[in-house]
């Protein structure tokens, strides 16, 4: 049975990625792998196996263009309204609370905020599906 692993996206500033993965997420370097041109940063939580793979292409300068086929990565957090209001605090622009109805019932409530690349993240409300 496969096992998913990790998500891999382009960053251009490594050090600004890895400040706002770990102050918006607790995520930290679980390993660096430096080649000869392009590094790879894994990043990792206690929460989870899964990893984010950032991507530093040496000597890139222009930001990537991430076109109209990237959707988003996605936390679940166990207090949604109190992660809103801590990026807040921190200065990372999260988008007003929403939430999505199916049948009457709320099956979803979530925010989204940008990382330093343009990426979308999405914080959803721990329960149900959202583990």
């Amino acid at each position: 049975m496969a096992k998913a692993i990790h998500s891999m996206i382009r960053v251009l500033d490594e050090q600004h990625s890895l400040s706002f993965y770990e102050k918006a997420f607790g995520l930290i370097v679980a390993e660096r792998l430096a080649f000869e041109g392009f590094t790879l940063v894994y990043l990792s939580s206690p929460e989870s196996e899964f990893e984010l793979e950032l991507t530093v292409n040496h000597g890139r300068t222009e930001p990537y263009v991430l076109g109209d086929g990237y959707g988003h990565l996605a936390f679940s957090v166990d207090d949604l309204e109190a992660e809103h209001a801590r990026f807040e605090a921190l200065g990372l622009s999260p988008t007003s609370l929403k939430e999505l109805k199916l049948d009457g019932r709320p099956p979803a409530r979530f925010f989204f905020l940008q990382d330093p690349d343009g990426y979308k993240i999405e914080v959803l409300q721990r329960g149900g599906r959202y583990k």
